[in-house]
């Protein structure tokens, strides 16, 4: 069995400050077998991971959509935001990544769904996650959980972890895999590990983007 993060990002994300370097070696040292390196709307942070560790980083990214986010895994060509979610998952079809649904049933964020668009395209992805370490209310996470079961779909667990110190908090326990249709294959029979992050966590988020905005050089390694 392996353990899988399924939701962190970079440098590359607006309200993150860690770097690729940073990201892969917290994994390493924290036992985390594959990392799905999941930036807002860019896969170069994924890439640059993906560089330092190939074998233990998949790209993927967090796709902002007309109507919330999208979570894919396997990407190979960047999909930018804005789209409606029917042609974002399309673009991704065509080039065989995972896709999830970030965070579906949070109200407090900006990608968060109405269950009325999630069921236009319940049948159209490969899970949703149904838990997220970041979620401030416990309901959020209970519903997705609960709306998974009522239509037969795969549940993905994440860190959505900003900082190096969230990574490995919500992690899915499962079968070796080596592609999109392995993940496929392996997560109905994955064991989720996860563990709740507080709300003074958002602090650090706040913190990337105001630091961005002053022009404050980050680092990079």
């Amino acid at each position: 069995m392996i353990r899988v993060e399924f939701h962190c990002h970079t440098t590359c994300s607006k309200d993150s400050l860690t770097s690729a370097g940073r990201l892969v070696a917290a994994c390493s040292s924290r036992g985390i077998d594959r990392v799905i390196v999941t930036d807002h709307n860019t896969i170069a942070g994924a890439l640059s991971a993906q560089a330092i560790d190939p074998v233990r980083v998949i790209v993927g990214e967090e796709i902002m959509t007309t109507r919330g986010e999208l979570l894919a895994a396997f990407v190979a060509t960047e999909i930018p935001p804005g789209l409606s979610p029917l042609e974002a998952i399309g673009r991704l079809r065509e080039q065989g990544a995972f896709i999830s649904v970030s965070h579906p049933f949070d109200r407090w964020r900006a990608g968060g769904w109405e269950e009325s668009d999630l069921l236009g395209i319940v049948g159209l992805v490969d899970a949703i996650e149904v838990y997220n370490s970041r979620c401030l209310s416990p309901a959020f996470n209970r519903r997705a959980q609960e709306f998974a079961c009522q239509h037969n779909l795969s549940g993905t667990v994440g860190s959505d972890a900003h900082t190096t110190f969230e990574l490995g908090r919500s992690t899915l326990l499962m079968e070796p895999f080596d592609n999109a249709d392995g993940l496929r294959r392996a997560i109905p029979q994955a064991t989720a590990r996860t563990e709740w992050s507080p709300p003074w966590i958002h602090l650090a988020s706040r913190y990337a983007i105001f630091r961005k905005r002053l022009g404050f050089g980050l680092d990079t390694a």
